[in-house]
């Protein structure tokens, strides 16, 4: 774990790695791409925490979004980033990225609402200053 990461910090990880998934939807199927500025602080351990953050990708209406799931999660088996799969609730194909910093993954899947892919972020654990309470938005 790295205790030296300030929550800016690893809020800024998670950020910038929805945005590198977001850039692997091909250019002709997003319409527009939401990422949340806000999100909360999850705990890793007892003295650790993550911040969770989420991107909503709209993609053209008639987007096979099963196979560009299946493509990210190729790009990402391919640089040897451990990924899992699975069914979301709606029995969507979802996939899990974790990078192998504890505390750190992604979760890209179809969205709830159509034409929509959601990216759930969680960065890598990092310890809180003395002081800051970990509720509320990060």
């Amino acid at each position: 774990m790295n205790g030296e990461l300030t929550w800016q910090e690893a809020k800024a990880k998670a950020q910038a790695m929805e945005l590198e998934i977001a850039a692997l939807i091909p250019k002709d199927a997003a319409v527009s791409i939401d990422q949340k500025m806000k999100g909360v602080l999850l705990s890793c351990t007892k003295t650790q925490h993550n911040w969770n953050g989420f991107t909503t990708i709209t993609v053209a209406e008639g987007t096979k979004i099963e196979q560009i799931v299946r493509a990210i999660e190729a790009h990402y088996q391919a640089k040897g980033t451990k990924v899992s799969a699975d069914s979301n609730p709606n029995e969507d194909y979802r996939i899990q990225i974790d990078p192998p910093a504890p505390g750190e993954n992604y979760i890209v899947s179809e969205g709830l609402a159509p034409n929509q892919i959601d990216i759930d972020s969680g960065s890598p654990c990092f310890t809180l200053p003395e002081g800051i309470y970990p509720g509320g938005d990060f």
